[in-house]
């Protein structure tokens, strides 16, 4: 069942985005009710067509938008996409700087003809001395140390998802967001947004810059960094499966040890504080693993769960379509793809009043929504003459 009452319900955006980031940020802008019309060339999004890990880009990226086609070489399309940004709120964009100047859509033009527009470019860059520079996921991951912080140095290792280009579409509907707050305050020109790949990855390894910045140590990789606990392992267990389990606090290392026979640890006075049994982790970790590989992982879990001790097997994405909490209600949406084949998808990691968002919506085939986009725009308000309305 559809949610009502959504936030960005009245407000539109124009998207001209491809790849990851960009559609990610007009994605959840539609979740959250606003109106996303994305504007494809000819031959659509390239990514309507990629096959391999490639598949998912588009139905998961562009569900619940509005498909038109335009082809900008031409006056006609130029001027009609210029009538179609006259009624936007906000405009989504993630071409490299000057690639759309070609177009008629550069930054003096769209503020000379759009000024109450919120423009929101997804870049690989902020402005600086790589600005004029395109990017990938797994580049910026390697230039900014992510990848080693996954992996080694020696071998570095990429995120398992695009986890930049999503973050960075986060980032865009934040910053959105904030510019739709100003507009609501009584601000009546628009906002020029730049959201930047690299920086956004740079952001996730902030902890580790600042932790060489306030103790002068280089951070170690994550498959070699010193641990802050006794037991922050996987385990194997009986059955050939393998576990997670995290002992973070005092109370979880009591129970812990009492619930598994290894009460020798709780008897040792060498082993009082945490610091004692990080140091020690040399015999308790073989002790550990000892006791949990007589464990069927299923018993175990039920096991640690009752203890609230932190755990988890060892997962592959395939597995989540059968864990419990994913198919409960609304954890899993029902959406369909442009070709009208079913296919569900992790709700919105939020709830809105109690419910969850993004059941029911579409994947629009390429071009669907041109007529009846162009057929709107001569009686569609622009959003001054909305603001006049409300005023009045």
């Amino acid at each position: 069942m559809a949610v009502t009452g959504l936030p960005l319900e009245g407000v539109r955006v124009v998207e001209m985005t491809h790849m990851v980031m960009g559609p990610t940020c007009g994605m959840i802008l539609a979740q959250l009710g606003a109106e996303v019309i994305k504007v494809e060339p000819l031959v659509g999004d390239k990514t309507r067509s990629l096959g391999g890990m490639g598949t998912s880009f588009f139905p998961l990226f562009n569900r619940g938008k509005r498909s038109v086609v335009l082809d900008l070489a031409k006056a006609e399309d130029r001027e009609t996409m210029h009538r179609l940004l006259a009624t936007a709120d906000v405009f989504l964009e993630n071409f490299r700087d000057g690639q759309l100047d070609k177009q008629g859509l550069g930054t003096e033009e769209l503020r000379r003809r759009h000024p109450h527009l919120i423009v929101a470019g997804h870049k690989g860059f902020l402005s600086g001395p790589y600005e004029h520079r395109p990017a990938l996921d797994e580049v910026v991951q390697m230039m900014s140390g992510l990848a080693a912080m996954t992996g080694t140095k020696e071998k570095p290792q990429r995120v398992g998802s695009s986890a930049n280009d999503i973050m960075g579409g986060m980032f865009g509907v934040i910053s959105i967001l904030a510019a739709l707050y100003q507009k609501r305050g009584g601000k009546k020109e628009g906002t020029d947004i730049r959201i930047g790949l690299f920086e956004n990855c740079l952001f996730l390894v902030a902890q580790h810059m600042v932790e060489y910045e306030m103790t002068g140590n280089k951070p170690r990789s994550m498959p070699e960094r010193e641990h802050a606990w006794p037991i922050y392992d996987i385990f194997d267990t009986a059955g050939g499966n393998r576990i997670f389990i995290g002992v973070v606090t005092e109370g979880h290392w009591q129970s812990f040890c009492r619930e598994f026979g290894m009460q020798e640890f709780l008897d040792d006075p060498a082993l009082r504080s945490t610091t004692d049994r990080i140091m020690a982790r040399g015999r308790i970790i073989p002790r550990a693993a000892e006791e949990i590989r007589h464990w069927d992982v299923k018993e175990l879990s039920a096991k640690l769960d009752a203890l609230n001790i932190c755990f988890s097997p060892i997962n592959r994405p395939e597995d989540l379509f059968d864990d419990p909490h994913v198919l409960r209600p609304g954890g899993l949406v029902n959406n369909v793809n442009a070709d009208g084949a079913p296919f569900r998808v992790p709700a919105l990691p939020i709830e809105w009043n109690g419910a969850n968002l993004g059941e029911g919506l579409k994947v629009a085939p390429l071009g669907a929504d041109t007529a009846a986009v162009c057929a709107e725009l001569d009686n569609q308000e622009t959003p001054t003459a909305k603001a006049a309305g409300r005023r009045a």
